[in-house]
């Protein structure tokens, strides 16, 4: 049978294939301009098609493709074709006073209203599963006051190093790197600080921290919408925020503070997290909303931004995370991980759709008196 490339639709395959994602079909994320699209229909014996997203899709990728070639098997069982899935992180705008800092792409923060509903084992398992996609990532624990990413990556005790006595190595685990004020001080040590005192140690944790090239840096913030809370927001460079919340009342009328707090200081809000959304007995199986239900979902609603995820309550996270190997880590196929990894991605879905930081095409004009 004669191979006849003309009659190859690719574009019409392409609109069959669902990205879950970036929840549309291919066909509309590249006419968005989403997804990059690289093609040769009429210059060889077989097709070759290439995409490119604007995030790291690594696991994501294998699964997207086997779909493809599936598709075009059915629809053209007589034409083999090359099919090629690759990745390009760009940095994104940040609030209009500030620059993107050198060597990091994008900074996200992970916040919430309030403590105890999961936030930092939330931003722990996001900057995992980005790792696990590809992706150059590093973590800033931004809680002074109770810092528990140390424990949570399995490195209490573990001291940092300062190669010229200024700027810090970040430590790393679970190949990403991370910095806290909890490894410049004892565990059991208060830190008795007024507001701009932890500001300023903040700054400096950031700024002195050797981050090398990261893609994402996952800023855990404190919790609350206070002074330390809004003075980050607005030094920061922020790419995007996620809102990390339980379904229960009280916790979302913080959490939409929390998000409202954002959006006064123009930081994009790339969708609410719906933490410990429901407890599945591990004996009977019976599955109990122990906090209230769909909370998450209708704040995301309301607030016109996207539900990343909603992730059980489980004994399993909780000791997972306690014994300094998190869930996404220690189970990258148990329904909990991949629900972190499912939100990880639709947040940087997200944040694809965003503006792109376009200060670093252009060059700065001197202007010099003669």
């Amino acid at each position: 049978m004669t191979k006849n490339l003309a009659n190859f639709d690719l574009h019409g395959i392409l609109n069959d294939v669902h990205d879950p994602v970036l929840d549309m079909s291919l066909g509309k994320a590249i006419n968005a301009g989403i997804v990059q699209e690289l093609h040769n229909l009429g210059n060889a014996d077989q097709p070759e098609v290439h995409l490119i997203y604007p995030f790291p899709i690594s696991q994501h990728a294998k699964r997207l493709k086997n779909d493809i070639l599936e598709r075009i098997r059915q629809k053209y069982p007589e034409h083999a074709c090359q099919l090629q899935i690759s990745w390009k992180v760009r940095s994104h705008a940040v609030q209009q006073h500030l620059k993107p800092l050198s060597g990091i792409k994008n900074i996200i923060a992970i916040a919430s209203g309030k403590g105890g509903v999961g936030k930092s084992t939330t931003a722990v398992n996001l900057a995992i599963a980005l790792a696990q996609e590809g992706a150059a990532v590093g973590i800033l624990d931004a809680d002074i006051y109770g810092p528990s990413i140390p424990s949570m990556l399995g490195l209490s005790g573990t001291k940092p190093e300062s190669p010229d006595g200024k700027s810090i190595e970040p430590l790393q685990a679970h190949d990403i790197k991370c910095m806290s004020i909890g490894f410049l001080v004892g565990e059991d040590q208060p830190m008795v600080w007024r507001g701009p005192m932890v500001t300023q140690a903040l700054t400096q944790l950031l700024m002195d921290t050797r981050w090398g090239e990261l893609d994402y840096l996952i800023v855990d913030m404190p919790p609350g919408t206070g002074d330390t809370q809004l003075t980050l927001s607005q030094r920061v460079p922020l790419s995007g925020a996620v809102i990390v919340t339980t379904p229960q009342n009280i916790a979302l009328l913080d959490a939409k503070k929390g998000l409202q707090m954002f959006n006064k200081v123009n930081v994009r809000i790339l969708g609410v997290l719906e933490n410990m959304a429901a407890f599945v007995c591990p004996h009977c199986g019976e599955e109990s909303d122990i906090f209230g239900s769909h909370g998450g979902a209708e704040m995301a609603r309301d607030y016109q931004t996207q539900l990343l995820a909603s992730v059980p309550l489980s004994t399993r996270i909780r000791e997972e995370i306690g014994a300094g190997n998190p869930t996404v880590a220690a189970d990258p196929e148990s329904t909990v991980a991949k629900a972190y990894r499912h939100a990880a991605l639709r947040m940087l879905a997200s944040l694809a759709q965003s503006q792109k930081d376009y200060s670093s095409k252009f060059p700065n004009i001197v202007v010099e008196n003669t």
